[in-house]
């Protein structure tokens, strides 16, 4: 099946791992200090995890690979337990406890903005 999955580029991945917590799914593990797709099926595609990665390692591509197993992604998500690293704003410094974050990319490096941020980033 050709699908949406996410490709790590392993010559830029510095082994940081801020990647492993948002694969709400647990297809990203470190694995000799690189961060991995250890299983397709678990990779919904979504792509949450590009958004942190400091050095642009982390990108979408359309490929074969396995469908997505939903209920392996459960059990995954089930026997790892809760995961979270709270995300900042890289312009104001707030977490995403006090407002919503998205993700974006300045100067070759992923960052969060907040809501209230992203005006300013887009009309300057």
């Amino acid at each position: 099946m050709e699908r949406q999955i996410v490709h790590i580029r392993e010559e830029l991945c510095n082994g940081c791992g801020v990647c492993v917590a948002p694969c709400a799914e647990g297809a990203i593990e470190m694995v000799n200090g690189k961060a991995r797709v250890v299983r397709e099926e678990l990779c919904d595609g979504a792509g949450f995890c590009i958004g942190v990665c400091p050095t642009g390692a982390l990108t979408i591509e359309t490929r074969e690979a396995p469908a997505f197993d939903e209920h392996a992604a459960e059990r995954k998500m089930a026997e790892r337990g809760a995961m979270y690293i709270e995300q900042t704003c890289h312009v104001c410094h707030v977490g995403e406890e006090s407002r919503v974050l998205l993700p974006c990319r300045s100067s070759g490096q992923s960052l969060w903005v907040c809501t209230r941020c992203l005006p300013q980033l887009i009309h300057g």
